[in-house]
């Protein structure tokens, strides 16, 4: 799936408050985003939340044979896995561009800094060493991936126990916790990465940059160093060019934020270290009580509770008082409950009225409805029987006979007499003549 793009109005509105020395979520500009390292059930399992940004390392080992060129190490390998669960834009199975770029840096960052005795991973010289595999997976993207990645995996590299070894001859044993007790990996120093990205070909500075903000940075510059003040790696990107004073003050940026965050990465270590020993629950029973492994996490607001007392005895003296005497409650019948205070008790009362209400509504408008139909019905056939009547008196007039359908012989019930009409004796065969003809039109059709 494409990356969706920013409208020219959130890219115009970001670049502005990041002008006017304002970020979205409300920090300073060389503030981190709030941070929370947890540890899972096992050893070498940490999590790392930076903001909304959430990432898992995992550290795990085996036994093989050693590279030709350095027989007595062992070896370090990292894989960072991007999930289309922390962004729609990843695809799995799919190496991109910045799976790649973070993959480089993370093993710049702690691989080649030497931050890992890789010498006391060897356990046969030249035949068998302990390999050890960082996996990242990040879980949610909200920017800064390097920082959340870094660390994550130096943190489960130092929380990480290796199963103990021993040799006899040829042989190899490898004990089991229960056995023998697993053995920490010598860690000489903690590297941490620090992002630093800038806007406006290099005009303003940002520490720790959101999604968003990444989105419309024009350079981005990470630093990685521990706490001695020795810069481990440092990459630069985005083709924007750096000053040298700029990258220096970044550094000195970067020594303070490397501090503190170490300071924070060794007390979660300790209070892990205290919980295990003291056999309390640790990792995703943990978890279970406080319920942080739900999906749905709820930011907590921060409310003033300056002159709360103040404030309540003053609404509370502005209140009315409340009256002295309880009015008597009011029983519509013997032995009925009452609901409410000092009423009536109308429940259900109110929908029989209705009903009743409803129901005599429906007759009057049935009793209307069916005499309109009379008395339409009734005009109908008052007009058919005088229109009738009145073709009938003319038919007469004219001396024509009277023809009667099946439908006028039920509706007449009196036939008129044909009158005789007195003619001439000349005008009789005529007459005879017309009575023969309309005798034929007699029977009926």
């Amino acid at each position: 799936m494409k990356e969706t793009l920013l409208s020219n109005c959130e890219r115009d509105f970001l670049l502005k408050a990041i002008a006017e020395k304002k970020r979205l979520d409300g920090r300073q500009t060389y503030d981190y985003r709030r941070m929370k390292i947890t540890f899972g059930t096992d050893y070498g399992c940490c999590f790392v939340d930076l903001g909304k940004t959430r990432v898992m390392a995992q550290v795990s080992c085996e036994l093989v044979a050693p590279k030709e060129s350095r027989p007595n190490e062992g070896i370090m390998f990292f894989n960072i896995e991007l999930s289309p669960m922390a962004s729609p834009t990843f695809e799995q199975g799919r190496q991109s561009e910045l799976s790649v770029k973070l993959n480089r840096q993370l093993e710049r960052c702690l691989r080649n800094s030497k931050c890992i005795d890789t010498e006391s991973l060897c356990v046969v010289s030249g035949e068998k060493v302990w390999k050890i595999r960082v996996d990242v997976h990040m879980l949610n993207h909200d920017g800064n991936l390097m920082d959340a990645a870094s660390i994550a995996a130096i943190t489960a590299l130092c929380h990480f126990r290796r199963p103990d070894v021993g040799i006899q001859g040829e042989e190899v044993t490898v004990y089991s916790p229960e056995e023998r007790d697993p053995i920490p990996l010598s860690i000489y120093h903690m590297p941490i990465s620090v992002s630093f990205s800038f806007f406006q070909q290099g005009t303003f500075l940002l520490v720790d940059p959101c999604e968003r903000e990444e989105r419309v940075m024009d350079g981005l510059l990470m630093i990685a160093m521990n706490k001695h003040r020795e810069i481990c790696s440092i990459q630069s990107s985005g083709g924007i060019m750096l000053l040298k004073e700029q990258v220096m003050r970044c550094s000195k940026i970067a020594s303070v934020k490397v501090s503190e965050i170490t300071e924070l990465l060794s007390k979660a270590l300790e209070n892990d270290k205290k919980a295990r020993k003291e056999g309390g629950r640790c990792g995703f029973a943990e978890s279970l009580p406080q319920e942080r492994i739900t999906a749905l996490k709820f930011d907590e607001t921060s409310v003033e509770m300056t002159d709360v007392a103040e404030k309540a005895r003053d609404i509370v003296d502005g209140a009315e008082a409340p009256p002295q005497m309880v009015p008597s409650p009011v029983v519509p019948v013997p032995g009925v409950g009452q609901v409410g205070h000092g009423l009536q008790n109308t429940w259900g009362l109110e929908e029989d009225d209705d009903d009743d209400e409803e129901e005599e509504e429906e007759d009057e408008e049935e009793e209307e409805e069916e005499a309109e139909e009379c008395d339409t019905s009734g005009e109908e056939q008052e007009e058919k029987v005088s229109k009738m009547d009145e073709e009938r008196h003319e038919k007469e007039a004219l001396g024509d006979v009277v023809e009667i359908s099946d439908s006028e012989e039920e509706e007449v019930v009196v036939l008129h007499p044909e009158t005789p009409v007195k003619t001439s004796k000349n005008a009789g065969p005529s007459f005879n003549q017309n009575g023969a003809a309309t005798s034929k039109k007699r029977p009926k059709k």
